[in-house]
């Protein structure tokens, strides 16, 4: 039986219970370990931090939370936008659980503690890799749980479509594979709805792909290019071969700095070939980039290189600062009065110590080509995702800050274009249609996926299954 948190419950007693260490509130180390990677989230002060050392240790603490009531949830990166991987109970802290092993047929197991950095690390070993983000301390649970989208991503399709397996620790204590023949719905649930739902993944078997040598690029225009430069992009690069993935970024720093339109990415081709696709997105422009470069790249540099742009695909390392965004997909090209109502909001009464940005990134290629229903990632007839992001330097760091004005308007803007739904792994607590932006159609069965693996909802968040 479930009992209400007290002042009376002895989390000293979960070091009896776990091998691995217990860090409670004014312990050595407390601090450094309870803080997501996210500065919004910094104020939360969980009840302890459990560094699993095993995957017992999961399933022991589940149990724990369980029978104390206390709210539990995992923690890999710690990069959820919604602070999702934060509590005031007791935070599963999975990164102790990062090995990673490469089986001669390139089939990876990885620990869910593991960062995209170690991942891509190992695997290149090996001569592999998995399509997935640039952002290095970005966990690889939480990434595939949510979808994962990187510069791969259109010639592979998600991360979590190179999923062949995985192991859940369960909210009733039992610790299980699963895969598309051993508990199918459980699996098809873990592939894209969001991670700490229906139980806690332990590891991850993938499909691993060559590591393909690439042609990184980053062309940028000015202000006055702007409108040109978003028009064509959207009829373009959505439509582009597989091989190529071509990012857009929009950045306004302060009141009175530059504008600059980037856009950038990678083609697995050579220069030359890379050179002719970019000149048909030119040509639609109209005008040549103020500058322009190119660089083949073995893999592992190139996603080293793409780290620091910021996008769907580069979202780590968090810039100084307090980060907002909301974010929407959108399956039609914008009107040419919609881009015009986006640019001048997005330039309007700027901010002093504020960096705006608007990023869009590219679905179609693989991404589209899988039903809808095949996963629990439902968003398969989408063209492109756009971000509207505000980056804040000072300010107190709390989650009860409210989303800034511009982020709203802008979002607002352009909602009567978008087609209502939402990345998981950029979740949006100002949303009011949740269940049909993360999951559509396919949310009646992520909630009897849920009813059948953690009843007593467990693991649970606002927005949760």
């Amino acid at each position: 039986m479930r009992h209400s948190d007290s002042h009376a419950t002895r989390i000293g007693a979960l070091g009896e219970l776990v091998t691995g260490e217990v860090i409670e509130a004014g312990a050595p180390g407390y601090d450094a370990a309870r803080r997501p990677a996210l500065a919004r989230f910094g104020h939360i002060r969980p009840r302890a931090v459990v560094r699993c050392a095993s995957v017992d240790d999961v399933a022991r603490t589940l149990d724990f939370a369980h029978a104390t009531g206390l709210h539990v949830v995992p923690r890999g990166g710690g990069h959820c936008f919604a602070g999702r991987s934060s509590t005031d109970g007791i935070v599963l802290d999975l990164t102790p659980l990062r090995s990673i092993a490469v089986s001669p047929d390139g089939v990876a197991t990885i620990g869910a503690g593991a960062t995209l950095a170690e991942v891509y690390g190992a695997l290149h070993e090996h001569g592999l890799t998995l399509p997935a983000g640039c952002g290095p301390t970005v966990g690889i649970a939480g990434l595939t749980l949510g979808g994962g989208l990187g510069i791969l991503g259109r010639k592979y399709g998600l991360t979590c479509d190179r999923l062949r397996a995985a192991q859940v620790a369960l909210a009733d204590g039992r610790i299980l594979d699963c895969d598309e023949h051993r508990d199918a719905d459980l699996f098809w649930a873990l592939r894209g709805a969001g991670g700490g739902q229906f139980g806690v993944v332990t590891s991850l078997v993938f499909d691993a792909v060559p590591a393909p040598d690439a042609t990184r690029f980053e062309l940028v225009w000015s202000l006055d290019a702007a409108a040109a430069v978003v028009a064509a992009w959207q009829d373009w690069a959505p439509d582009a071969p597989d091989e190529m993935s071509a990012n857009l970024r929009l950045v306004a720093a302060g009141t009175d700095g530059p504008v600059e339109v980037i856009m950038f990415g990678a083609m697995l081709g050579t220069e030359a070939e890379t050179a002719e696709l970019l000149g048909e997105l030119v040509g639609l422009v109209g005008r040549p980039p103020g500058s322009e470069s190119r660089a083949r790249l073995p893999y592992h540099d190139l996603k080293g290189s793409l780290a620091v742009l910021g996008s769907a695909d580069a979202a780590e390392p968090e810039p100084p600062g307090l980060v907002s965004s909301r974010s929407e997909f959108f399956r039609r090209s914008l009107p040419a009065d919609a881009i015009t109502r986006l640019l001048e909001g997005f330039v309007r009464d700027r901010t002093a110590g504020q960096r705006r940005e608007l990023a869009f990134t590219p679905m179609g290629g693989a991404y589209n080509r899988v039903p809808v229903d095949a996963t629990a990632f439902v968003h398969r007839a989408e063209r492109f995702l756009l971000e509207h992001v505000t980056v804040s330097s000072g300010g107190a760091s709390t989650g009860s800050d409210l989303v800034p004005r511009w982020v709203q308007r802008s979002w607002a803007g352009l909602h009567p274009w978008g087609s209502g739904r939402v990345y998981p792994n950029f979740p949006d607590p100002e949303l009011t249609d949740w269940t049909e932006a993360y999951h559509g159609s396919n949310y009646a069965r992520l909630a009897r996926v849920k009813r059948t693996y953690d009843p007593e909802r467990l693991l649970h968040f606002p927005q949760s299954v």
